[in-house]
C-alpha cells in the first residue's frame, strides 16, 4: 500500500471517529452524601466481621470507570458526582441540560428484603403494570414527593413520548453488551429490560437509562460487584454499549425534550 492512500485510510478513519463520537454523556452515579442508598453486609477478615457497604459508595466507583472507559474511546463522558456528595434528582437532570448530554446514564445496585435474589437489570422510562418494579421505583424515586411528584408525573408522559423508543434501544445496546462480554464468566443472571417510572429519567429530558448492576443484598454478588476485576470488565462492557450505539446514531439526531 502506497503511503498517500495509507494516511488518506487514517484520515478517513479520524474523521469518522470524530463523527460518531461528537457526544456527551452523563454518568450518573445513584444516591450519595445523606442518601446511602440500599445498604448490603459483607463479612471481612478471620473473624469475620459484619461491614456495611453503602450504594452510593459502590455506584460511584462503577461511574468513575464507566466514564474512564468512555474517555479511552474519545467519547466525552461527565459524572453527576465525582465525590460522596448529596445530589437531587433535579440537580443531576439539570446538569445533563447544562452540559448538552445527549445521553444520560444512572448507575445504581440493586436490593431485596430477601437474601437470594441476584442478577443485572436495565431499565428505560415508560409506563407499565410490574408490581416488582415499583418497589424499585420506591426505592429511586423517594427524593420526590407531594406537588413534584405530581408535575413529574405529567412530564413523565410528555417525555415518554418523545424518547421511549430511543432509550429503549439504547438499553437494549447497553444490557446486550453486558451479557455476551461477562455474563457467563461471572455467572450473571440476567433479568432483562424493563420499563419503570424514574423521574429522574423524565427529569432528564433525553435518552435515558437505569443500571441496576446486581444485589447489594445477597452478599456473594456484593463481594463480586466490588471486585476491581468485575468493575473494569462490567465498565469496559458499558462503554461498548454506549460507543456502538453511537457509532450507529452518528448520523441521526437524538430527540431531547
Amino acid at each position: 500500500m502506497k503511503a498517500r492512500e495509507f494516511y488518506k485510510i487514517i484520515l478517513i478513519t479520524i474523521l469518522f471517529s470524530a463523527k460518531a463520537f461528537g457526544f456527551t454523556v452523563l454518568i450518573d452515579p445513584g444516591h450519595g452524601g445523606d442518601d446511602l442508598g440500599a445498604v448490603g453486609q459483607i463479612e471481612v477478615g478471620p473473624r469475620k466481621k459484619e461491614v456495611a457497604v453503602y450504594e452510593k459508595d459502590v455506584s460511584l466507583d462503577l461511574s468513575k470507570r464507566i466514564l474512564l472507559e468512555l474517555k479511552g474511546k474519545g467519547i466525552k463522558g461527565f459524572l453527576s458526582r465525582s465525590i460522596d456528595r448529596t445530589v437531587s434528582l433535579a440537580d443531576r437532570a439539570q446538569m445533563a441540560e447544562k452540559i448538552k448530554a445527549d445521553l444520560y446514564i444512572s448507575v445504581h445496585l440493586n436490593a431485596s428484603t430477601q437474601k437470594e435474589p441476584r442478577g443485572f437489570e436495565t431499565y428505560y422510562l415508560d409506563n407499565h403494570q410490574d408490581a416488582a418494579v415499583r418497589k424499585v421505583e420506591e426505592a429511586e424515586n423517594k427524593d420526590l414527593s407531594g406537588e413534584a411528584l405530581i408535575v413529574n408525573q405529567i412530564l413523565t408522559d410528555l417525555v415518554i413520548d418523545k424518547t421511549v423508543e430511543t432509550s429503549k434501544g439504547l438499553a437494549l445496546k447497553i444490557h446486550n453488551q453486558i451479557h455476551a462480554d461477562i455474563g457467563k464468566s461471572f455467572g450473571l443472571v440476567n433479568r432483562g429490560i424493563k420499563p419503570g417510572l424514574f423521574y429522574v429519567l423524565a427529569l432528564a429530558k433525553r435518552p435515558a437509562i437505569l443500571l441496576e448492576v446486581g444485589f447489594i443484598s445477597n452478599e456473594k454478588e456484593l463481594k463480586r460487584l466490588m471486585t476491581k476485576e468485575f468493575q473494569r470488565r462490567y465498565a469496559k462492557a458499558v462503554a461498548k454499549g454506549i460507543a456502538d450505539y453511537l457509532k450507529k446514531k452518528s448520523n441521526a439526531t437524538l430527540p431531547l425534550f
